[in-house]
């Protein structure tokens, strides 16, 4: 049940970069079956959003996340070795993703 909450949450976030509709009427669901918006229509019609970005589905936006990662470099010189940990620059859409979601890939100690 905890994770159906927390994918509650996410796409409302991540509305804007899905083909979620984000102008829904919560509450007109119980009553009639609702119609799509406009922007919902715009997204699905030309796959990018309002910012120009691509729009996704829940899952394939979690795949294009996911290609984030951690790593490690060794650099051996003449005075030594160094060894540092270098996180991949987030692309547009994946910072946009970020920045909806409040969530900062620099993590300090």
């Amino acid at each position: 049940m905890l994770a159906y909450y927390v994918e509650w949450h996410l796409k409302q976030c991540l509305a804007p970069l899905l083909f979620e509709d984000e102008e829904i009427d919560d509450g007109s669901l119980n009553v009639i079956k609702a119609s799509r918006s406009e922007s919902a229509q715009s997204k699905e019609r030309k796959k990018r959003n309002q910012e120009n970005l691509p729009v996704h589905s829940f899952r394939t936006l979690l795949e294009d996340l996911g290609t984030i990662c951690l790593n490690t470099v060794e650099c051996t010189i003449r005075e030594g070795s160094y060894r540092f940990s270098k996180i991949t620059r987030p692309t547009q859409l994946q910072q946009k993703a970020l920045d909806l979601l409040g969530v900062s890939l620099i993590c300090t100690q």
